[in-house]
């Protein structure tokens, strides 16, 4: 029996969205390159460079499997919303599975850019596609057990799919045990996943504050993603706005580059009716790395007109519906605001 088409929806939606494909762990056991250089712009984000040395590189050198995996992830990564790029950056992963099926550079590189790809892709073609992501994810963890992104993405799939699709807790839970002792952070990461999937919130929370901070990025961005999903979790209806406002703030703190724990913190004093305050901290999450993953001129605006400043409110509105990058869901919200300020 199948799922009611809503339910099925939500979990496709979610088994998506949660691949944030952030980048590996820049530690000699977890990194993706073996050169030292590409493994640096790769963990730094540079991701037009690393297309630019992959390119010279395959001139040279065109069977050699790291570039043609690094173009791969400099073409997917540099513009995720540039459906050209992502279709080459499938063209180059098809060249280098096909080319290096026993190198697990090329099956990662693959998962990223398919991973990409169902972003852009309507719900029924993204439903077809998860197979084939899973796949992928599975072939480069038994050609790399060490990989952290690969265990992370893989065990995230595992809890947010219905089984009739391939979602099982209990391999994601093989997942964490088999590396508990060897990679401790990577385990207690799949665990969050687990505990958010069950809304155990608070084990989940016990468990996240747990995490000693750290400079990797791929660990940053899980530990990010987790805090923002549970600390919604006590900002929804004003369940707990204090414990919302102590996870957003420990973000700042542990990464004071990231527009995350800013937004959200502007979140909850917009909740608790600080207008100004929110509107301070809603403007400087702008400016920061990641500040397109969240709808801040949305919010901005909402608060602005909860203030009274109706021409100002219009004027963020307007420019929100003029972002591009804005998800679809938000610029409708957002249009009917704008038609009852007329």
């Amino acid at each position: 029996m199948n799922p009611p088409r809503t339910r099925r929806t939500a979990w496709i939606t979610a088994a998506i969205t949660v691949l944030a494909l952030g980048t590996p762990l820049g530690n000699a056991q977890a990194a993706v390159f073996k050169d030292a250089q590409w493994e640096s712009l790769h963990e730094a984000g540079k991701f037009t460079e690393l297309e630019r040395q992959a390119l010279a590189r395959l001139k040279t050198h065109p069977a050699d499997a790291e570039a043609r995996a690094a173009l791969v992830l400099g073409l997917s990564l540099a513009d995720p919303a540039d459906a050209q790029r992502l279709e080459a950056g499938a063209q180059q992963a098809k060249l280098c599975t096909e080319q290096h099926p026993n190198m697990a550079v090329c099956h990662l590189a693959a998962a990223q850019n398919l991973g990409l790809q169902m972003l852009n892709m309507g719900m029924a073609k993204a439903m077809r596609s998860i197979g084939s992501l899973k796949d992928l994810w599975i072939r480069t963890l038994e050609l790399e057990p060490t990989s952290f992104t690969a265990r992370v993405q893989l065990a995230k799939l595992y809890v947010t799919l219905p089984g009739i699709m391939g979602g099982s807790t209990s391999k994601a839970k093989e997942l964490e045990a088999a590396v508990r002792s060897s990679q401790p952070e990577t385990a207690r990461i799949i665990r969050l996943h687990i505990l958010a999937e069950a809304k155990q919130w608070g084990e989940m929370e016990a468990e996240l504050r747990a995490l000693k901070p750290s400079q990797d990025s791929a660990l940053q961005e899980e530990v990010r993603e987790a805090t923002m999903q549970l600390a919604l979790e006590y900002l929804k209806g004003g369940k707990d706005l204090a414990k919302a406002k102590s996870l957003y703030e420990t973000l700042q703190r542990d990464q004071p580059g990231r527009a995350a724990g800013f937004y959200g913190a502007a979140r909850v004093h917009a909740a608790q009716g600080q207008a100004d305050e929110a509107i301070r901290l809603f403007e400087r999450a702008k400016t920061l790395a990641g500040a397109d993953d969240y709808p801040i001129d949305q919010r901005l605006g909402d608060t602005l007109l909860a203030k009274g400043d109706k021409a100002q409110a219009k004027l963020v509105y307007e420019r929100f519906v003029a972002n591009k990058r804005a998800k679809p869901a938000n610029v409708e919200e957002v249009r009917k605001s704008l038609a009852k300020l007329g």
